[in-house]
C-alpha cells in the first residue's frame, strides 16, 4: 500500500530511509565533482590520443553498466559505435559472471570497464583478452581492488571509484575509495542488504565522460561537467524531502505511479536511456514492474495494454470491495519522457491522445532550460531517481 501522507513528512521519510537512498540521490552533484577530480588525478585529462577509437566496448556487472553504455551511445551521436558486453553465468554473483570480447576486437578499439565492486574474476579475464589483442583498457573500480591490480597488469588505466562525501565521513576513507551505497554506519554483519541506490551511476559514468571528451567521442569539457553537477544540485533542491508534493516533481510523479503499472514512453535517445534506467530502478528500489519503449514504436508495442485488463476503464470501481482484503487492481499509467518540447514531427501528441482515448492517465516529464545534452540527461535521470526512491519509501508491504 502507498501512504501518500508520508511524502510530506520529512522526518517520517528519514526514518523509513534505512539505506540512505534520499541522501544518495541528493549527493549526485558532489559525486560528479569528486569523480571528475579523481579522473584528472588518475591521468585521464593528460591523455593525448591519436584519434577516436574504431569502437567502444562497455562491460561491468549490474544495471549501471547497461545505463552507462546507453548514455554514452546517446551522447556520442554516432561518432563511434558503443556496445555493451553482456555477462553470462549461472548466477549474478561476482565469481560466476563471465564476459567475452567480440571476435573483431583489436588494437583500434577501446574497452571501458565499470565495476563498483572490483572483485569479479570474469572481468580480470576480460582484461587479459583485451591485452592479448592490443585493445586499450580503462577501468573505473575501487582503489586497491583485484580489478585495479588486473588493470595495471594489462597496462590499462584504472580510475578510483568515487564514493559520496557522507560515506567518506562515516568510514574515514578518502572520497575516491570504493564502497557500497550507504546509509548509517553499522557494525559488520548488521547493515541491511542495500539495493542498487542512486548516485552510483554518476560515480561510474563521470570518469568515462571525461575520457570520452579527451578522445573526441562527445563534448564533456570541464565547464560542462561542472554545469552537469550544478544541474544535479538544482534538481536535488527541487526534489528534496522538505519540498511539498504539489511543487515537487519527483514526489508528484511517485504519487501518480502508486498502484499503477507504468508504461514509460520516451522520445529521443537520451530520454530512451533515462526511461530504461527508470524502469530498472523502479523494479530494484520500489519493487514495481514497469515497461519502457521508444515512440512511436511504443504505441504498437503497448497498445494492447491500454485496452486489456490493465486499462484504466477495464475494471470499474466496486463499491462493495473490501479495501483491506481486496486491494485495488493495478492499471496502466503512461509516463512520457521527452528531451524537449514536442514539435510538429513529434509523436508525443498522438501518444497522449491514444492514452486519453483509452482512459489511461498520462504523466509528462521534460527538462527545463537545459543548455546541453549532459544537462538534459542529468535532469531526467535525477528526477526519476528521486521519484523511484519516494515510491519505495512511501510503499508498505
Amino acid at each position: 500500500m502507498f501512504d501518500e501522507s508520508l511524502l510530506d513528512d520529512p522526518d517520517a521519510l528519514s526514518r523509513a530511509d534505512l539505506h540512505g537512498l534520499l541522501r544518495g540521490a541528493a549527493e549526485a552533484g558532489a559525486r560528479v565533482r569528486t569523480a571528475a577530480r579523481n579522473a584528472a588525478e588518475a591521468g585521464v585529462t593528460a591523455l593525448r590520443p591519436d584519434g577516436r577509437p574504431r569502437a567502444v566496448l562497455v562491460a561491468g556487472p549490474g544495471p549501471a553498466a547497461g545505463c552507462t553504455a546507453d548514455l554514452l551511445t546517446a551522447l556520442a551521436g554516432g561518432s563511434a559505435p558503443v556496445s555493451l558486453i553482456r555477462p553470462t553465468g549461472v548466477a549474478p554473483a561476482p565469481g560466476a559472471l563471465r564476459w567475452a570480447l567480440p571476435g573483431w576486437t583489436g588494437p583500434l578499439d577501446l574497452l571501458l570497464v565499470a565495476s563498483p565492486d572490483g572483485t569479479e574474476p570474469g572481468l580480470a579475464i576480460l582484461l587479459e583478452q583485451a591485452y592479448r589483442r592490443g585493445c586499450t583498457v580503462v577501468c573505473v573500480t575501487p582503489a586497491g581492488s583485484p580489478l585495479a591490480d588486473a588493470t595495471a597488469q594489462a597496462r590499462g588505466l584504472a580510475v578510483p571509484l568515487t564514493t559520496s562525501p557522507s560515506e567518506a565521513r562515516e568510514t574515514g576513507e578518502p572520497a575516491a575509495a570504493g564502497g557500497a551505497e550507504g546509509g548509517e554506519e553499522q557494525p559488520p554483519g548488521e547493515r541491511p542488504a542495500l539495493p542498487a541506490g542512486p548516485g552510483l551511476l554518476w560515480s561510474l559514468l563521470t570518469p568515462l565522460l571525461v575520457l570520452a571528451d579527451r578522445i573526441g567521442l562527445l563534448a564533456a569539457a570541464p565547464s560542462e561537467v561542472e554545469a552537469l553537477a550544478d544541474r544535479l544540485d538544482q534538481v536535488a533542491e527541487r526534489c528534496g524531502p522538505a519540498i511539498a508534493t504539489y511543487s515537487n516533481p519527483a514526489k508528484t510523479l511517485a504519487a501518480e505511479l502508486a498502484d499503477t503499472v507504468p508504461l514509460i514512453w520516451t522520445e529521443g535517445p537520451l530520454a530512451a536511456a533515462a526511461g530504461r534506467h527508470f524502469a530498472t530502478v523502479l523494479a530494484a528500489l520500489a519493487g514495481r514492474p514497469a515497461l519502457a519503449a521508444e515512440l512511436p514504436e511504443a504505441l504498437t508495442a503497448h497498445g494492447t495494454l491500454l485496452s486489456g485488463d490493465f486499462a484504466a476503464g477495464a475494471d470499474p470501481e466496486d463499491f462493495f470491495r473490501d479495501r483491506v482484503e481486496e486491494p485495488e487492481t493495478l492499471h496502466a499509467r503512461v509516463v512520457l519522457l521527452r528531451e524537449q518540447e514536442p514539435d510538429v514531427a513529434s509523436p508525443a501528441p498522438a501518444a497522449r491522445e491514444l492514452a486519453l482515448q483509452r482512459e489511461t492517465p498520462v504523466s509528462e516529464l521534460e527538462p527545463t532550460d537545459a543548455d546541453s545534452p549532459l544537462q538534459t540527461a542529468a535532469e531526467l535521470l535525477a528526477i526519476t531517481d528521486f521519484a523511484a526512491v519516494y515510491l519505495a519509501l512511501a510503499s508498505t508491504p
